[in-house]
């Protein structure tokens, strides 16, 4: 097992940068989430790691080598392609034996290998089989196996469960953290997907043109977000721009333009007469009523959604700005037109200082 590190790594095509000075550390034996939306260059980063690119500035260790410009196949770095990339006219057994093979391997070996690999994903009564006969998560668990079976010193995950339906997705994505935490390799898993990069990994990188965000564990990134894009991609947040009035106790009052104060927890080092965002989650927000106290702002319903369980309603602040909620559904139903009041706990919303802003 290894720690991956990157050291300023850049990466190029045509004179579009498409990584950008980035930094990165997975501790050996953790997952590491670089999560981000389409184009944002993670892909890249990881097939940078895998040395199928080759970087333009930066350096790139796996341990205590530096693999910067060693060849992909003397780095010991499994990998699983988003496609699976299986061959077809081979069998299970052969596709997860291919990788031992190609490194010349003796024939005891891999046999032991291979089973020892399909044993830990749960196909080895399967390995007779050819991929044609293979259900969408049993191929997922081939090239899952074929990746592990050379025991790599880290294993990297393109989007690999973004072609299942959404409930063997949610099932999968468990599955790889168990064999993950089981075989203790460093890993590297790439995703568009919020909600699978926090269930199931150590620290999360979030990326946004082609560069790191924020980086931290699943907790910090969702509650504490440090930029105005980390805040509304992993999971859907309020932002409203606003000058810092006073700061003390780890809290602070805005004056959101147009709209009046609210209070929320405050950076380290924010100041008064500051330029801020603040940014409360959607699932933060709920309707009340203004008893000069409450910590919120005015709106009118434009939309209210049965959903079973819960009520979902589309709002209208003061100033246009559209916000969401969600409610339980055995409360008082509004109505779109109703004047109401949306309000949050001063520690469920964040302050931002404002050149922290969304660069994409």
């Amino acid at each position: 097992m290894a720690e991956v590190t990157l050291t300023g790594v850049s990466c190029a095509f045509g004179g579009n940068v498409v990584v950008d000075q980035v930094s990165l550390r997975v501790p050996d034996g953790k997952m590491l989430a670089v999560l981000g939306p389409s184009g944002c260059g993670k892909t890249t980063t990881l097939r940078l790691i895998a040395g199928f690119e080759q970087p333009s500035a930066g350096e790139i260790r796996v341990g205590d080598r530096d693999v910067t410009r060693l060849p992909a196949h003397k780095r010991k770095i499994g990998f699983v392609f988003q496609s699976y990339a299986l061959f077809p006219h081979l069998t299970v057994y052969d596709n997860v034996a291919y990788g031992l093979r190609a490194r010349h391997a003796g024939e005891q070996e891999v046999r032991r290998s291979v089973g020892e690999a399909l044993d830990l994903v749960g196909l080895a009564a399967l390995a007779p089989r050819h991929p044609a006969a293979l259900s969408g998560g049993q191929q997922q668990r081939v090239a899952l196996a074929r990746a592990l079976a050379f025991r790599p010193a880290v294993l990297l995950l393109d989007e690999p469960l973004s072609n299942l339906d959404a409930k063997l997705r949610k099932d999968m994505r468990e599955e790889v953290r168990r064999i993950q935490l089981e075989i203790g390799t460093s890993t590297v898993f790439v995703t568009h997907d919020q909600e699978e990069a926090l269930s199931i990994s150590d620290e999360i990188a979030v990326m946004n043109d082609g560069r790191i965000e924020q980086v931290g564990d699943p907790v910090s990134v969702y509650k504490s977000p440090q930029t105005a894009f980390v805040a509304d991609f992993v999971g859907h947040a309020v932002l409203l721009p606003g000058t810092v009035s006073w700061v003390r106790d780890g809290l602070c009052e805005v004056v959101v333009d147009e709209l009046g104060p609210v209070r929320s927890r405050a950076a380290d080092r924010l100041g008064a007469g500051e330029r801020v965002l603040v940014t409360v989650k959607e699932e933060s927000l709920h309707i009340g009523e203004p008893d000069g106290q409450a910590n919120g702002l005015p709106a009118a319903v434009e939309t209210a959604t049965f959903t079973g369980a819960s009520i979902r309603y589309a709002c209208r602040l003061k100033d246009g700005r559209a916000l969401h909620l969600l409610t339980g559904s055995d409360g008082q139903r509004r109505q779109p037109g109703d004047e109401v009041f949306v309000r949050w706990e001063p520690a469920a919303a964040s302050a931002i200082p404002a050149g922290q802003g969304r660069r994409a």
